[in-house]
């Protein structure tokens, strides 16, 4: 054994099974040991950030940019020209979620038996294909239509990132880099402000300004998938920018994760996995969760260029006001990611935290009159929303870090974007253009939502100290301490930990695929 290191078990990897994609596989023999460093650990870390991560995040930014332009679509000409009446926007609005909900019974099980890079590549391509259509849409049928194919291949992106993010990083790794791609909601925030502006002051006897902005968003999308098909890994076993010794630390490094990741196992859908997210009573706090924040989130995402709007703005200031509001939500999630990992075991309390700023936004703008002398607080509540978006991220990361086996991990990740959805839905329905320009209906009704947020989050604290307790019973029943070492939130790779957390035979069921429940080592994190 190296000096510095220690003696850990190497990851069984199945048999002679073979990636789909790229060749043979690492074949270990479970007591075969191998030493992992710090050193190992930081190098490993920062070659899957510079590989797998901006894959992540370039096409959740993209995914969120061709969301964006419908709201600049509609300030500049859609509604107009397709002839929209009452409340047709909001219908094409919350389309794209009903058929997200409607495809993620299968996305959870595509996600398990296609390999990452496939899927990818043809979700990205699917729905920039559908960018690039809508121009050609002049009625409210056709745009009804071509945003619903739109929906239905952006379905599995959230839940193919979650579990990727789980495939490649430690727990304590992973708030941070589910930021890092869901951060850049920000980003297209502000680009998609900025191309707006820019686009909208084209002059063309062809096109109108809303028919430039998606073509150019959907190219940009199209042109992508060459990219992700030639840069994107399946797995840690099939990583080519890993040689075959740092493909077992790879794998080893996660083990202390316990989530039941095991890249031979990953291809069978289980469905006794399926039965036990339906008997987790946190899978429903979590789903209220996600419901409740996206619901919420409407006010931004469809309405909240209309919200300027009818502060008294023009169409192009309108846009470029929505820039500094991307700036803020982007660094409101990185802030969140950083105080979460901080915290170890924060994710619940920084959720408590940044509700605040969200109801206090909410209430600014639903209680202030629009007028001109009450311009400036209007806009600081409006910016207050921009704390709505670090509350997915922790969100996301909560789950991740809470939930094992690769069914019940894929099914669970569906289950928080079908609410995800859901809400998409329903948020939009709440705004009627009736109600503009202050729609304190809709308004009124995000308050209430918001604060039923904060009840759940800490129904869920609640709920996981008693997990909890209970995985401290088993345990002890089984003959194992009651208290363990949780390795994988150590914000460095701790040679010594790993070693005292794996004594034993403690350590040697993380790769068997099973679930939080089913594993008496698994931890719960608050």
């Amino acid at each position: 054994m190296a000096d510095g290191g220690v003696g850990v078990l190497a990851h069984k990897a199945s048999g002679d099974l073979e990636d789909i994609e790229d060749g043979p596989q690492v074949t270990e023999t479970e007591n075969q040991r191998v030493t992992l460093t710090e050193e190992d650990n930081r190098r490993i870390l920062r070659k899957t950030d510079l590989t797998i991560l901006p894959i992540l995040a370039w096409v959740y930014f993209l995914q969120i940019l061709d969301k964006t332009v419908l709201g600049y679509g509609a300030i500049f000409g859609l509604r107009e020209d397709a002839h929209l009446q009452g409340n047709q926007y909001s219908l094409i609005g919350s389309i794209a979620p009903i058929a997200q909900l409607a495809w993620q019974p299968f996305s959870s099980i595509l996600i398990i038996k296609v390999p990452h890079r496939i899927l990818m590549s043809v979700l990205v391509l699917g729905w920039g294909i559908a960018q690039c259509l809508t121009p050609l849409c002049k009625t409210f049928s056709a745009l009804l239509a071509v945003r619903f194919f739109l929906g239905l291949f952006e379905a599995g992106c959230l839940p193919l990132f979650s579990v990727i993010t789980a495939h490649w990083y430690r727990r304590s790794e992973q708030p941070v880099r589910v930021a890092g791609w869901y951060g850049t909601n920000g980003l297209a925030t502000i680009f998609a402000a900025a191309l707006s502006f820019g686009l909208a002051k084209i002059h063309s006897h062809v096109l109108a300004s809303w028919q430039i902005i998606f073509l150019f968003t959907g190219l940009m999308t199209v042109v992508t998938v060459p990219f992700i098909y030639w840069k994107l890994d399946n797995n840690v076993h099939s990583a080519r920018f890993l040689t075959a010794e740092e493909k077992l630390k790879a794998i080893e490094r996660l083990r202390a994760n316990n989530n039941g990741t095991s890249d031979g196992e990953a291809h069978k859908f289980k469905w006794a996995q399926v039965g036990e997210v339906f008997l987790d009573i946190k899978t429903y706090l979590f789903i209220a969760m996600s419901l409740a924040n996206n619901l919420g989130a409407q006010v931004v995402n469809t309405f909240g260029p209309l919200i300027l709007s009818g502060l008294g703005f023009d169409n192009h200031k309108t846009t470029l006001l929505n820039i500094p509001f991307g700036a803020v939500q982007y660094v409101v999630i990185l802030g969140v990611a950083w105080t979460s990992v901080k915290l170890r075991s924060g994710k619940g309390f920084a959720l408590l935290i940044i509700l605040l700023p969200i109801l206090a936004g909410i209430s600014m703008l639903y209680v202030l009159p629009r007028d001109k002398s009450h311009t400036a607080p209007l806009l600081v509540g409006y910016y207050f929303l921009a704390f709505i978006f670090g509350c997915n991220t922790l969100v996301v990361s909560w789950i991740l870090a809470n939930t094992a086996g690769s069914t019940k991990s894929s099914i669970m990740m569906s289950l928080f974007n079908a609410a995800s959805s859901a809400g998409n839905i329903i948020g939009p329905l709440l705004f009627d253009t009736v109600d503009a320009p202050a729609y304190t209906p809709g308004l009124k009704a995000t308050l209430g939502v918001y604060s039923m947020m904060a009840a759940v989050v800490l129904l869920q604290l609640g709920n996981l100290v008693l997990l909890n307790k209970m995985q401290e019973k088993k345990r002890v029943a089984s003959g194992k301490p009651a208290k363990l070492h949780d390795a994988s939130m150590d914000k460095k790779f701790n040679a010594a930990g790993a070693a005292q957390a794996q004594e034993g035979d403690i350590g040697s069921r993380a790769f068997l695929d099973l679930t939080d429940r089913q594993n008496d080592e698994f931890i719960y994190v608050y």
